[in-house]
This record gives C-alpha cells, structure tokens and sequence, in this order.
C-alpha cells in the first residue's frame, strides 16, 4: 500500500500472560491474560478477542457500506464474530466465523451483504486463504 489513510501502533510488554498492552498515542491500555482454554485465568483481555472485536466491527463497516449502496436498510445489521485458537501442525492457529443478521431484510438479501462484505472488508481480505474462515446468515 502507497499511502495508508490512517496507522496506529499499539505496544505490548509482558506478552499474554501478566502482560500489559496499549495503544501509543492514547486511550487504551488492557491488562491481558491467557484464556482458560490456553490455561490460564482468562480473567484478562487476549489477542483474540481483541482480533474478534476488530473485524467485527470492520465487517459491520463494510456491511452497512454495501446496503448503502444498493438502497438497503441495515442499520440495524448485527454482525458477530468468533474466533478460535487451537492447534495445528507447527504450533496453533486461528479459524473465525462471521454471521450476519438483518432484521427487515429477506434471507436472500443479506446473504448478498454478506458474502460482499467478506470480499470488501479489510479483515477478510488479509486472512483470505490463510486460516479457516465460515460465513453464515443468522437464524
């Protein structure tokens, strides 16, 4: 990419277990902890579900972009995101999916949303062919 539109840059000391991390202009700092399933408290914020809330919401973006465009109505879209770490061969690895719900649309409209926005959206676009992915209309 020439010329990104927006950057962040996030720190991170301490790692997933007792760790802190932080955004470095501001605004957020979490304490993380490894999940319960890792073996740890889970009493913390992991990089999971910090990835889960990310593409959710960028999905969600993407969404509502599309509809715009077509004449929809979807401010009302809800999008989930779920996103599992387990191992594979070589170490762990990550699968998500995403579902979508529209209420006012028919099953075959936001089934068109969805599968427009995983081509759009920046989330899906990076993990495309790189971990398992499963998109699904709610209900």
């Amino acid at each position: 990419m020439a010329d990104a539109l927006y950057k962040t840059k996030a720190i991170s000391k301490g790692g997933r277990n007792g760790g802190k991390i932080a955004l470095a202009e501001g605004g957020v700092w979490l304490h993380t902890e490894h999940s319960k399933g890792l073996g740890g408290s889970g009493e913390g914020t992991n990089p999971e579900q910090l990835f889960a809330l990310g593409w959710a919401n960028c999905f969600n973006g993407a969404v509502l972009f599309i509809a715009g465009q077509k004449k929809l109505d979807a401010s009302k879209a809800v999008v989930t995101c779920e996103v599992g770490i387990g191992r594979e061969e070589g170490g762990l690895g990550l699968s998500a999916k995403l579902t979508l719900a529209v209420p006012g649309l028919e099953r075959a409209q936001v089934q068109e949303l969805l599968e427009a926005a995983h081509q759009m959206c920046p989330y899906s676009k990076a993990t495309r062919n790189n971990i398992p992915v499963e998109i699904a209309v709610e209900g």
